[in-house]
């Protein structure tokens, strides 16, 4: 897929992660429609970049139809928004529950519905979806986030398959541990002892390589994280046990109170 001459809607484009994204994908020429729920955030992301800012709380369903419509003709989508979504279960209230659910997966879901037949139609186009290693192998303390990127992973490859031959990629970028933004950025929190990390420009390198390769799937991760998600996905019990014995919980407790307190 050319990003090129593109029409590209970028939804979270306010956070850091998608900033960078925006940066890269209008240097390769895209012309970019970004999406955040405030208008104040995304007019200097809009401003700095020619962009045309589009203000959607995707918690809405409402909205997220809206957006599809006022978007008009996309060629790609980048589906970047989600909520982190960290603690107990047990902890959620149900409408937090369906507001994760909402974000993470439904408005993706929802968004390339709405936009894919356009792309059918004229024999091109991309889907790409950020997921996370967390739709890989679940973690203590991550059961919402793990069940909203588990369900993100299925319907990429589910679509992926749907769409062969019409054109239209769909890819599936997961990062790992992201220093400098995401949720252990916004919480304060250290990343885990001995988790070596990448970069939010990793990501959105990793993002523009899926889209113009047609990749099915990509985990933005040092050897080990990818290589241990891996084994994870296949030995659950064994990936819990070694997750006990290592020192990840202070990390994640400090993101669950952070989030606590924003609830």
């Amino acid at each position: 897929m050319r990003i090129a001459g593109s029409t590209v809607l970028l939804t979270g484009a306010t956070g850091g992660i998608g900033r960078i994204l925006a940066r890269q994908l209008t240097a390769r020429g895209a012309t970019l429609l970004v999406t955040g729920r405030r208008l104040e955030a995304l007019r200097p992301v809009a401003a700095e970049l020619g962009a045309r800012p589009l203000v959607a709380d995707l918690a809405d369903r409402a909205h997220v139809a809206r957006l599809a419509a006022e978007a008009g003709p996309v060629d790609i989508l980048v589906a970047n928004a989600a909520l982190p979504s960290s603690g107990e279960a047990l902890d959620y209230s149900t409408e937090e529950i369906d507001r994760a659910i909402d974000v993470n997966l439904r408005a993706p879901l929802l968004l390339s519905r709405l936009l894919a037949p356009r792309m059918v139609a004229a024999g091109a186009g991309h889907l790409a979806l950020i997921g996370s290693i967390c739709g890989r192998t679940a973690s203590p303390s991550t059961s919402l986030y793990n069940a909203t990127k588990f369900g993100l992973r299925g319907f990429a490859h589910g679509l992926r398959q749907d769409l062969h031959g019409t054109g239209v990629g769909v890819s599936i970028v997961q990062p790992g541990f992201v220093r400098d933004a995401g949720m252990f950025a916004d919480s304060g929190a250290a990343t885990p002892g001995g988790v070596r990390t990448v970069s939010p420009g990793q990501v959105a390198a990793a993002t523009v390589d899926a889209i113009e390769r047609d990749r099915a799937e990509v985990n933005v991760a040092p050897l080990e994280l990818r290589l241990g998600s891996a084994i994870g996905g296949l030995f659950p019990g064994l990936a819990a046990r070694v997750q006990r014995r290592v020192a990840a919980d202070g990390a994640l407790q400090q993101i669950v109170e952070s989030q606590r307190k924003k609830r």
